[in-house]
């Protein structure tokens, strides 16, 4: 009879330890959680509720939109996949592109209404260096609207699309994130 209630007593000791290592999971998942959208909000970058409400916005009306804009991210991975995979032999210029154009998309969908961040100096040898050199840098800036103004990539007011430049952040993120982008 003592042996019963023992052994009842462990398995009711062991289950609420059990119980508590799971509310530790879940307090340690939450608060991951919560650390990762205040630093996808630091960034610039939409969060989770952010995105269901643009997901929703698209099924409603905007079809013709949506199409282009996926077309649009389309191009976009292939252009960062084609500048990876032609720099593969150095991953360092690679990382310091992706950097540099994600910096140039996020300050734009910060601050749209201030032009110096919608205006980039062709010459600058940073530039140069680290986006200007490689074509696919100067394409992909070209697809988050970007145009050719002399020897300024400028991106007038009215053409700033946020969308294009979360999904551009987006993307950029990937690129730098996951080790396999653009392998296949």
């Amino acid at each position: 009879m003592a042996e019963g209630t023992e052994w009842k007593r462990y398995k009711d000791s062991r289950q609420a330890e059990i119980k508590e290592e799971k509310k530790a999971k879940e307090k340690v998942l939450q608060a991951l959680e919560q650390n990762k959208i205040e630093r996808k909000r630091d960034l610039g970058m939409p969060s989770e509720v952010t995105r269901s409400i643009a997901a929703k916005a698209i099924t409603i009306g905007a079809q013709e939109k949506y199409e282009h804009k996926s077309q649009n991210s389309g191009s976009m991975r292939e252009c960062l996949r084609s500048l990876r995979h032609n720099q593969k032999d150095d991953p360092e210029k690679v990382r310091n592109a992706f950097q540099t154009l994600f910096t140039y998309v996020r300050n734009v969908a910060r601050n749209p209404d201030e032009e110096r961040v919608r205006k980039i100096p062709l010459g600058n040898p940073l530039f140069q260096e680290r986006v200007g050199s490689l074509k696919e840098g100067i394409e992909f800036l070209e697809l988050c609207g970007f145009q050719r103004d002399g020897d300024f990539l400028y991106l007038p007011r009215d053409k700033v699309d946020r969308d294009v430049l979360v999904t551009a952040g987006l993307l950029l993120e990937s690129a730098m994130t996951n080790p396999f982008f653009g392998i296949l």
